[in-house]
Protein backbone atom coordinates (compact mmCIF):
# COMPACT_ATOMS: atom_id res chain seq x y z
CA UNK A 1 0.00 0.00 0.00
CA UNK A 2 1.28 3.22 -0.90
CA UNK A 3 1.56 6.47 1.01
CA UNK A 4 0.41 8.62 -1.86
CA UNK A 5 -3.01 6.28 -1.51
CA UNK A 6 -6.25 8.85 -2.20
CA UNK A 7 -8.42 6.47 -0.99
CA UNK A 8 -6.58 5.33 2.14
CA UNK A 9 -6.17 8.93 3.01
CA UNK A 10 -10.24 9.51 2.37
CA UNK A 11 -10.98 6.62 4.68
CA UNK A 12 -9.02 8.24 7.35
CA UNK A 13 -10.78 11.17 6.94
CA UNK A 14 -13.89 10.25 6.99
CA UNK A 15 -13.31 8.00 9.75
CA UNK A 16 -12.16 10.54 11.84
CA UNK A 17 -14.58 13.33 10.97
CA UNK A 18 -17.65 10.58 11.41
CA UNK A 19 -18.16 12.02 14.85
CA UNK A 20 -16.63 15.28 14.72
CA UNK A 21 -17.33 15.99 18.46
CA UNK A 22 -16.01 12.65 19.82
CA UNK A 23 -12.94 13.27 17.70
CA UNK A 24 -12.50 16.65 18.40
CA UNK A 25 -12.67 15.99 22.06
CA UNK A 26 -10.27 13.40 21.96
CA UNK A 27 -7.57 15.46 20.04
CA UNK A 28 -8.02 18.30 22.77
CA UNK A 29 -6.23 16.26 24.87
CA UNK A 30 -3.33 15.81 22.80
CA UNK A 31 -3.16 19.41 21.75
CA UNK A 32 -3.40 20.61 25.45
CA UNK A 33 -0.18 18.54 26.33
CA UNK A 34 1.54 19.82 23.68
CA UNK A 35 0.85 23.22 23.68
CA UNK A 36 1.65 23.09 27.53
CA UNK A 37 4.92 21.23 26.99
CA UNK A 38 6.41 23.52 24.30
CA UNK A 39 4.94 26.93 25.96
CA UNK A 40 6.23 26.04 29.29
CA UNK A 41 9.89 25.23 27.52
CA UNK A 42 9.44 28.24 25.55
CA UNK A 43 8.38 30.31 28.69
CA UNK A 44 11.25 28.77 30.95
CA UNK A 45 13.87 29.44 28.43
CA UNK A 46 12.51 33.11 28.15
CA UNK A 47 12.52 33.29 32.35
CA UNK A 48 15.69 32.00 32.33
CA UNK A 49 17.73 34.34 29.94
CA UNK A 50 15.64 37.58 31.88
CA UNK A 51 17.16 35.74 35.23
CA UNK A 52 20.92 35.83 33.56
CA UNK A 53 20.65 38.94 32.41
CA UNK A 54 20.77 40.27 35.45
CA UNK A 55 23.57 39.04 36.57
CA UNK A 56 25.03 39.79 32.95
CA UNK A 57 29.02 41.25 32.98
CA UNK A 58 29.59 40.00 36.64
CA UNK A 59 32.10 37.02 37.00
CA UNK A 60 30.50 33.93 38.24
CA UNK A 61 33.61 33.18 40.10
CA UNK A 62 33.35 36.54 42.09
CA UNK A 63 32.80 37.46 46.04
CA UNK A 64 32.57 40.45 48.11
CA UNK A 65 33.91 41.00 51.23
CA UNK A 66 32.49 43.41 53.33
CA UNK A 67 32.82 44.03 57.04
CA UNK A 68 30.18 44.00 59.86
CA UNK A 69 29.73 44.53 63.66
CA UNK A 70 31.34 41.87 65.84
CA UNK A 71 29.39 39.20 67.36
CA UNK A 72 31.67 37.70 70.15
CA UNK A 73 34.04 39.22 72.78
CA UNK A 74 37.55 38.96 71.58
CA UNK A 75 40.97 39.65 73.51
CA UNK A 76 39.40 42.84 75.37
CA UNK A 77 37.18 44.19 72.71
CA UNK A 78 33.63 44.39 73.66
CA UNK A 79 30.47 42.13 71.40
CA UNK A 80 29.22 44.74 69.26
CA UNK A 81 32.67 46.51 68.24
CA UNK A 82 32.65 48.28 64.66
CA UNK A 83 35.55 47.76 62.10
CA UNK A 84 36.84 48.26 58.79
CA UNK A 85 38.58 47.05 56.42
CA UNK A 86 41.91 48.35 55.09
CA UNK A 87 44.55 48.65 52.79
CA UNK A 88 46.74 45.76 54.09
CA UNK A 89 43.58 43.65 54.00
CA UNK A 90 43.80 43.72 50.06
CA UNK A 91 47.86 43.06 50.11
CA UNK A 92 47.32 40.48 52.73
CA UNK A 93 44.53 38.44 50.58
CA UNK A 94 46.55 39.05 47.42
CA UNK A 95 50.01 37.79 48.23
CA UNK A 96 48.72 34.90 50.89
CA UNK A 97 45.94 33.39 48.82
CA UNK A 98 47.37 32.29 45.66
CA UNK A 99 44.18 31.10 44.25
CA UNK A 100 42.65 34.85 43.94
CA UNK A 101 43.14 36.01 39.83
CA UNK A 102 41.72 40.07 40.65
CA UNK A 103 41.39 41.89 43.28
CA UNK A 104 39.96 45.31 43.83
CA UNK A 105 39.19 47.30 46.93
CA UNK A 106 35.86 50.13 46.64
CA UNK A 107 35.25 52.71 48.20
CA UNK A 108 31.61 54.88 47.76
CA UNK A 109 30.11 58.41 48.68
CA UNK A 110 26.54 58.14 48.76
CA UNK A 111 24.85 60.97 47.69
CA UNK A 112 27.55 62.94 45.96
CA UNK A 113 26.61 66.52 44.10
CA UNK A 114 27.66 66.42 40.63
CA UNK A 115 26.79 69.74 38.90
CA UNK A 116 28.23 70.59 34.94
CA UNK A 117 26.70 74.40 34.05
CA UNK A 118 23.70 74.66 34.91
CA UNK A 119 22.56 71.01 34.66
CA UNK A 120 23.58 69.05 38.57
CA UNK A 121 22.23 65.42 40.15
CA UNK A 122 22.80 63.39 43.37
CA UNK A 123 24.25 60.22 42.27
CA UNK A 124 27.01 57.66 43.93
CA UNK A 125 30.83 58.41 43.62
CA UNK A 126 33.11 54.91 43.71
CA UNK A 127 36.24 54.65 43.96
CA UNK A 128 38.04 51.60 42.54
CA UNK A 129 41.00 50.28 41.04
CA UNK A 130 40.91 49.08 37.15
CA UNK A 131 40.95 45.58 37.74
CA UNK A 132 37.47 46.28 39.19
CA UNK A 133 36.48 45.98 35.07
CA UNK A 134 37.18 42.23 35.27
CA UNK A 135 34.84 41.56 38.18
CA UNK A 136 31.93 43.50 36.63
CA UNK A 137 32.12 44.63 32.99
CA UNK A 138 32.21 47.71 32.13
CA UNK A 139 30.68 48.69 28.12
CA UNK A 140 31.83 52.07 27.39
CA UNK A 141 29.69 53.95 25.38
CA UNK A 142 32.28 56.66 25.11
CA UNK A 143 36.61 56.50 26.02
CA UNK A 144 38.02 54.17 28.62
CA UNK A 145 37.80 53.02 32.00
CA UNK A 146 40.27 53.74 35.09
CA UNK A 147 44.00 52.63 34.12
CA UNK A 148 46.81 51.99 36.33
CA UNK A 149 48.64 55.32 35.23
CA UNK A 150 45.27 57.31 36.87
CA UNK A 151 46.26 55.33 39.66
CA UNK A 152 49.44 56.01 40.56
CA UNK A 153 49.31 59.45 39.33
CA UNK A 154 46.10 60.04 41.72
CA UNK A 155 44.75 61.68 38.87
CA UNK A 156 41.17 63.37 39.17
CA UNK A 157 39.46 61.84 36.35
CA UNK A 158 36.48 59.79 36.51
CA UNK A 159 34.12 57.48 34.47
CA UNK A 160 30.03 58.47 34.70
CA UNK A 161 27.33 56.10 34.45
CA UNK A 162 24.71 56.13 31.15
CA UNK A 163 21.62 57.78 33.47
CA UNK A 164 24.26 60.70 34.57
CA UNK A 165 25.72 61.38 31.23
CA UNK A 166 22.55 61.96 30.02
CA UNK A 167 21.38 64.48 33.01
CA UNK A 168 25.07 66.42 32.58
CA UNK A 169 25.33 66.27 28.66
CA UNK A 170 23.32 66.54 25.57
CA UNK A 171 22.14 63.22 23.22
CA UNK A 172 25.37 62.36 20.90
CA UNK A 173 27.89 65.22 22.51
CA UNK A 174 31.19 63.18 23.51
CA UNK A 175 31.81 64.18 26.86
CA UNK A 176 35.42 62.55 27.13
CA UNK A 177 37.99 65.61 28.40
CA UNK A 178 35.05 67.44 29.61
CA UNK A 179 35.03 68.39 33.39
CA UNK A 180 32.14 67.99 35.72
CA UNK A 181 32.02 69.01 40.11
CA UNK A 182 31.86 65.95 42.44
CA UNK A 183 31.59 67.48 45.73
CA UNK A 184 32.97 70.38 44.85
CA UNK A 185 36.11 68.92 43.64
CA UNK A 186 36.56 68.95 39.44
CA UNK A 187 37.35 65.65 38.00
CA UNK A 188 37.88 65.57 33.97
CA UNK A 189 35.33 62.53 32.40
CA UNK A 190 37.94 59.93 30.55
CA UNK A 191 34.59 57.84 29.86
CA UNK A 192 30.78 56.88 30.32
CA UNK A 193 29.53 53.37 31.09
CA UNK A 194 26.62 51.63 30.16
CA UNK A 195 24.84 49.28 32.78
CA UNK A 196 25.02 45.71 31.59
CA UNK A 197 23.77 43.72 35.13
CA UNK A 198 21.05 44.89 37.47
CA UNK A 199 23.19 43.33 40.30
CA UNK A 200 24.08 46.84 42.23
CA UNK A 201 26.84 46.31 44.02
CA UNK A 202 26.77 50.20 46.48
CA UNK A 203 24.26 51.39 43.85
CA UNK A 204 23.69 51.08 39.77
CA UNK A 205 26.63 51.19 37.62
CA UNK A 206 24.42 53.64 35.49
CA UNK A 207 24.19 56.08 38.23
CA UNK A 208 27.83 55.32 39.51
CA UNK A 209 30.60 58.15 39.18
CA UNK A 210 33.77 55.94 38.81
CA UNK A 211 37.28 57.17 40.48
CA UNK A 212 40.92 56.08 40.99
CA UNK A 213 40.80 54.68 44.49
CA UNK A 214 43.73 56.40 45.62
CA UNK A 215 42.34 59.96 44.60
CA UNK A 216 38.97 59.38 46.11
CA UNK A 217 41.17 57.85 49.30
CA UNK A 218 42.83 61.22 49.27
CA UNK A 219 39.48 63.94 48.31
CA UNK A 220 37.29 62.25 51.17
CA UNK A 221 40.44 61.82 54.09
CA UNK A 222 39.32 58.00 53.75
CA UNK A 223 43.08 57.40 54.89
CA UNK A 224 43.32 53.51 54.82
CA UNK A 225 40.24 52.76 54.99
CA UNK A 226 38.07 50.40 52.40
CA UNK A 227 34.44 49.38 52.03
CA UNK A 228 34.20 46.63 50.27
CA UNK A 229 36.67 43.83 48.72
CA UNK A 230 36.29 42.59 45.06
CA UNK A 231 37.27 39.60 44.00
CA UNK A 232 37.56 36.51 41.45
CA UNK A 233 38.72 33.40 41.93
CA UNK A 234 41.30 31.35 39.26
CA UNK A 235 39.79 29.13 37.01
CA UNK A 236 39.00 25.78 38.39
CA UNK A 237 38.94 27.19 42.24
CA UNK A 238 36.03 27.22 43.97
CA UNK A 239 34.78 30.50 45.33
CA UNK A 240 33.48 28.69 48.72
CA UNK A 241 37.28 27.07 49.00
CA UNK A 242 38.21 30.46 49.35
CA UNK A 243 36.31 31.62 52.21
CA UNK A 244 37.97 29.85 55.36
CA UNK A 245 41.06 30.90 54.17
CA UNK A 246 39.91 34.97 53.55
CA UNK A 247 37.74 34.56 56.83
CA UNK A 248 41.16 33.79 58.65
CA UNK A 249 43.54 36.07 57.62
CA UNK A 250 40.65 39.09 57.99
CA UNK A 251 39.95 37.72 61.56
CA UNK A 252 43.17 37.68 62.07
CA UNK A 253 44.44 40.74 61.25
CA UNK A 254 41.86 42.88 63.03
CA UNK A 255 41.31 40.69 66.52
CA UNK A 256 38.34 39.24 65.80
CA UNK A 257 36.81 35.87 67.27
CA UNK A 258 37.73 32.91 64.60
CA UNK A 259 33.93 31.75 65.75
CA UNK A 260 32.20 35.18 64.96
CA UNK A 261 30.14 33.95 62.38
CA UNK A 262 28.79 37.90 61.57
CA UNK A 263 31.85 40.12 61.50
CA UNK A 264 33.21 39.26 57.97
CA UNK A 265 30.35 39.05 55.22
CA UNK A 266 31.13 36.98 52.17
CA UNK A 267 28.73 37.58 49.17
CA UNK A 268 29.48 34.54 46.74
CA UNK A 269 28.23 35.24 43.55
CA UNK A 270 29.63 31.86 42.41
CA UNK A 271 26.26 30.05 45.03
CA UNK A 272 23.91 32.52 43.68
CA UNK A 273 24.86 31.57 40.27
CA UNK A 274 24.68 27.35 41.00
CA UNK A 275 20.92 27.91 42.72
CA UNK A 276 19.99 30.02 39.71
CA UNK A 277 20.95 27.30 37.41
CA UNK A 278 20.00 24.28 39.94
CA UNK A 279 16.34 26.48 40.11
CA UNK A 280 16.16 26.21 36.47
CA UNK A 281 16.98 22.76 36.49
CA UNK A 282 14.49 21.52 38.42
CA UNK A 283 12.07 23.93 36.43
CA UNK A 284 12.62 22.03 33.62
CA UNK A 285 12.30 19.03 34.64
CA UNK A 286 8.93 19.86 36.23
CA UNK A 287 8.40 21.20 32.84
CA UNK A 288 9.15 17.68 31.19
CA UNK A 289 7.23 15.82 34.06
CA UNK A 290 4.07 17.60 33.68
CA UNK A 291 4.17 17.87 29.63
CA UNK A 292 5.01 14.34 28.97
CA UNK A 293 2.25 12.65 32.13
CA UNK A 294 0.08 15.42 29.75
CA UNK A 295 0.42 14.05 26.42
CA UNK A 296 0.26 10.33 28.27
CA UNK A 297 -3.16 11.21 29.36
CA UNK A 298 -4.20 12.32 25.85
CA UNK A 299 -2.81 9.55 24.10
CA UNK A 300 -4.79 7.06 26.10
CA UNK A 301 -7.48 9.22 25.60
CA UNK A 302 -6.87 8.39 21.88
CA UNK A 303 -6.54 4.32 22.70
CA UNK A 304 -9.43 4.62 24.55
CA UNK A 305 -11.46 6.22 21.33
CA UNK A 306 -9.90 4.34 18.86
CA UNK A 307 -10.77 0.76 20.97
CA UNK A 308 -14.51 2.17 20.55
CA UNK A 309 -14.22 2.61 17.16
CA UNK A 310 -13.13 -0.64 16.35
CA UNK A 311 -15.70 -1.99 18.37
CA UNK A 312 -18.03 -0.15 15.95
CA UNK A 313 -16.76 -0.78 12.99
CA UNK A 314 -16.31 -4.83 13.61
CA UNK A 315 -18.45 -5.53 10.39
CA UNK A 316 -16.68 -3.26 8.07
CA UNK A 317 -13.36 -4.81 9.49
CA UNK A 318 -14.81 -8.60 9.11
CA UNK A 319 -16.09 -7.81 5.59
CA UNK A 320 -12.49 -6.79 4.63
CA UNK A 321 -11.44 -9.40 6.13
CA UNK A 322 -13.77 -12.17 3.96
CA UNK A 323 -12.64 -10.18 0.66
CA UNK A 324 -9.24 -10.75 0.93
CA UNK A 325 -7.39 -8.12 3.11
CA UNK A 326 -4.45 -9.23 5.46
CA UNK A 327 -4.13 -8.60 9.27
CA UNK A 328 -1.16 -6.61 8.58
CA UNK A 329 -3.51 -4.09 5.98
CA UNK A 330 -5.92 -3.92 9.25
CA UNK A 331 -3.26 -2.82 11.73
CA UNK A 332 -2.00 -0.21 9.22
CA UNK A 333 -5.24 1.08 8.63
CA UNK A 334 -5.96 1.79 12.40
CA UNK A 335 -2.52 2.76 12.97
CA UNK A 336 -2.83 5.94 10.20
CA UNK A 337 -5.55 7.05 11.95
CA UNK A 338 -4.12 7.38 14.90
CA UNK A 339 -1.22 8.78 14.25
CA UNK A 340 -2.92 11.25 11.75
CA UNK A 341 -5.19 12.03 15.20
CA UNK A 342 -2.31 12.67 16.81
CA UNK A 343 -0.24 14.24 14.61
CA UNK A 344 -3.36 17.01 13.45
CA UNK A 345 -3.81 17.98 17.11
CA UNK A 346 -0.34 17.68 18.27
CA UNK A 347 0.87 20.13 15.50
CA UNK A 348 -1.99 22.84 16.30
CA UNK A 349 -0.84 22.69 19.71
CA UNK A 350 2.89 23.51 18.74
CA UNK A 351 1.80 26.05 16.39
CA UNK A 352 -0.71 27.83 18.86
CA UNK A 353 2.32 27.67 21.24
CA UNK A 354 4.72 29.38 18.83
CA UNK A 355 2.68 32.01 18.22
CA UNK A 356 1.42 32.80 22.26
CA UNK A 357 5.48 32.34 23.06
CA UNK A 358 6.13 35.19 20.27
CA UNK A 359 3.38 37.44 21.44
CA UNK A 360 4.89 37.01 24.76
CA UNK A 361 8.64 37.43 23.46
CA UNK A 362 7.18 40.97 21.40
CA UNK A 363 5.62 42.33 24.80
CA UNK A 364 8.64 41.76 26.75
CA UNK A 365 10.81 43.05 24.35
CA UNK A 366 8.46 46.34 24.14
CA UNK A 367 9.13 46.66 27.42
CA UNK A 368 12.60 47.34 27.16
CA UNK A 369 13.63 43.33 28.39
CA UNK A 370 15.40 41.39 25.53
CA UNK A 371 14.43 37.57 25.90
CA UNK A 372 13.68 35.19 23.46
CA UNK A 373 10.61 33.23 24.49
CA UNK A 374 10.70 30.38 22.20
CA UNK A 375 11.94 26.47 21.86
CA UNK A 376 14.39 25.58 19.45
CA UNK A 377 14.57 24.13 16.07
CA UNK A 378 15.50 20.83 17.30
CA UNK A 379 13.15 20.65 19.95
CA UNK A 380 10.29 21.24 17.41
CA UNK A 381 11.43 18.22 15.27
CA UNK A 382 11.73 16.20 18.70
CA UNK A 383 8.54 17.48 19.61
CA UNK A 384 7.23 16.25 16.02
CA UNK A 385 8.92 12.52 16.21
CA UNK A 386 7.65 12.55 19.69
CA UNK A 387 3.64 12.63 18.11
CA UNK A 388 4.23 10.19 15.80
CA UNK A 389 5.74 7.71 18.67
CA UNK A 390 2.58 8.79 20.53
CA UNK A 391 0.53 8.26 17.77
CA UNK A 392 1.98 4.48 17.20
CA UNK A 393 1.68 3.90 21.05
CA UNK A 394 -2.20 5.14 20.58
CA UNK A 395 -3.25 2.63 17.94
CA UNK A 396 -1.34 -0.44 19.18
CA UNK A 397 -3.77 -1.74 21.24
CA UNK A 398 -7.01 -0.72 19.03
CA UNK A 399 -4.51 -2.15 16.13
CA UNK A 400 -4.11 -5.72 17.69
CA UNK A 401 -7.97 -5.51 18.83
CA UNK A 402 -8.68 -5.10 15.08
CA UNK A 403 -6.50 -7.55 13.55
CA UNK A 404 -8.07 -10.04 15.97
CA UNK A 405 -11.33 -9.80 14.25
CA UNK A 406 -12.61 -12.95 12.28
CA UNK A 407 -15.05 -12.47 9.01
CA UNK A 408 -17.24 -15.16 10.89
CA UNK A 409 -17.59 -13.32 14.60
CA UNK A 410 -18.44 -10.00 12.30
CA UNK A 411 -21.39 -11.42 10.87
CA UNK A 412 -22.44 -12.90 13.94
CA UNK A 413 -22.34 -9.43 15.35
CA UNK A 414 -24.04 -8.53 12.53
Amino acid sequence: MSIIDIDRWEEILITITRNKTRSVLTAFGIFWGIFMLVALIGGGNGLQQMMSRNFAGFATNSCFIISQQTSEPYKGFRKGRKWDLENHDVEVLRTRIHEIEDISPCLFKWGSAVVRGDKKGTFTARGTRPDYDKIEKQTMMYGRFINDVDMSEQRKICTIGKRIYETLFKKGENPCGEYIRVDGIYYQVVGVCSGVSNINIGGSSEEMINIPFTTMQQAYNYGKTVHIICLTAKHGTAVSALEPKIQELIKYNHLISPSDPQAVMVLNMEEMFKMIDSLFTGIRTLVWLVGLGTLLAGAIGVSNIMMVTVRERTVEIGIRRAIGARPQDIMRQILSESMVLTSIAGLTGISFAVLILQVAEVGVTASGTEAHFQVSFWTAIGMALLLLSLGIMAGMAPAYRAMSIKPVDAMRDE
